[in-house]
């Protein structure tokens, strides 16, 4: 039984991640760390929290000394660090919080791992040669691209908000610790995922929440933004891909190829909405659509080649937006808005 450390298991990526990889891998041992914050939910994980191969731990990433035990009393064999402050509106009025879990938390699980995987920078102790790190980031890192181009692996970093630049540091942390003490480390930046789970603040579930009450449908400057969405188990498939096979070192981008503006993505969502869920009296959700005040430092695109982990690891997102679009919206309608 190999023995891994989820971190924010209990956030929307991560309670998707854990159900899948211990579904695929009958011999992984799973505890998952999780402070439970706002954004982390214990619900999301009702179909494994009676699974004897699964513990959970509430606790925070920052926490050395927690961090030691759970690796002296576990023997934590690899570890998969989802846990993050996430949301961009809140890094802009609050900053202070995303440096701390994404940089130093982060910083704390490197040290931890290196310290109980290896006697000396490049030599493993016996037994721990296989133990890897895999670091969740995200495409955010890189900036803000034009009308045309994607992000590889080779982009440079250009972050442009106080949540990518603390994902930024902490991918260069991780990279640090590959280049300096040879720590077995793997990153993946992702793109925008979306799916069931997710947490009500995020711009698809405040589409489905606000529609649904009537509310008005918030929707950035003029709705032009784009984004590549990425379908959360596809997401899930390609990170235990990584941690499986990707080499030590190497990032690997994951994206699903779906470019859609912000105004795409909420007609879309209307349209399904009416046709599943027709509202009393009359008309379409699309009348409730309302442009706000831009957020600030607004990336205008992201865009993600996935050539690498497609080539090398022979991931590929198995649902286009419209499949995903409607699990989606048909999980939040049995799940959160019945």
């Amino acid at each position: 039984m190999k023995t891994l450390l989820i971190t924010g298991g209990a956030g929307f990526i991560g309670s998707n991640f854990i159900p899948y990889i211990m579904q695929k891998h009958n011999d992984y041992r799973i505890i998952n760390l999780d402070l439970l914050t706002y954004a982390g939910d214990l619900e999301n994980l009702k179909e494994v929290e009676n699974d004897p191969r699964y513990s959970f731990v509430k606790g925070d990433i920052c926490d050395r000394v927690l961090v030691e035990k759970i690796f002296n009393e576990q023997s934590i064999e690899g570890v998969i660090h989802f846990a993050a402050e996430s949301h961009v509106d809140n890094s802009i009025s609050g900053p202070e919080a995303f440096i701390r879990t994404n940089v130093f938390g982060t910083f704390t699980l490197l040290d931890v791992a290196r310290k109980h995987w290896m006697e000396a920078p490049f030599k493993f102790k016996t037994g721990c040669e296989g133990n890897r790190f895999l670091h969740v980031s995200t495409d955010e890192v890189y900036g803000s691209l034009g009308e045309t181009g994607f992000f590889t692996e080779t982009t440079s970093y250009a972050p442009n908000s106080p949540y990518s630049a603390s994902k930024a540091s902490s991918d260069m942390l991780v990279r640090s610790y590959f280049q300096t003490y040879g720590l077995n480390v793997v990153t993946t930046n992702c793109s925008n995922n979306y799916g069931p789970k997710q947490h009500d603040e995020k711009l698809i579930p405040t589409i489905i929440r606000k529609a649904l009450t009537g509310q008005p449908i918030p929707i950035y400057g003029d709705g032009k933004n784009v984004r590549d969405w990425l379908y959360v188990t596809d997401h899930a498939k390609g990170i235990d891909l990584v941690f499986e096979d990707g080499k030590a070192g190497e990032t690997y981008n994951i994206g699903g190829r779906n470019e859609r503006t912000n105004n795409q993505i909420v007609d879309t969502i209307c349209g399904l909405l009416d046709k599943l869920k027709p509202k009393n009296g009359g008309g379409s959700y699309r009348e409730q659509i309302t442009y706000v005040i831009d957020r600030a430092g607004h990336d205008k695109r992201y865009a993600i080649d996935a050539d690498k982990i497609e080539n090398e690891l022979g991931w590929s997102a198995v649902e286009n937006f419209e499949t995903g679009i409607l699990k989606t919206v048909e999980w939040y309608l049995a799940n959160r808005h019945k």
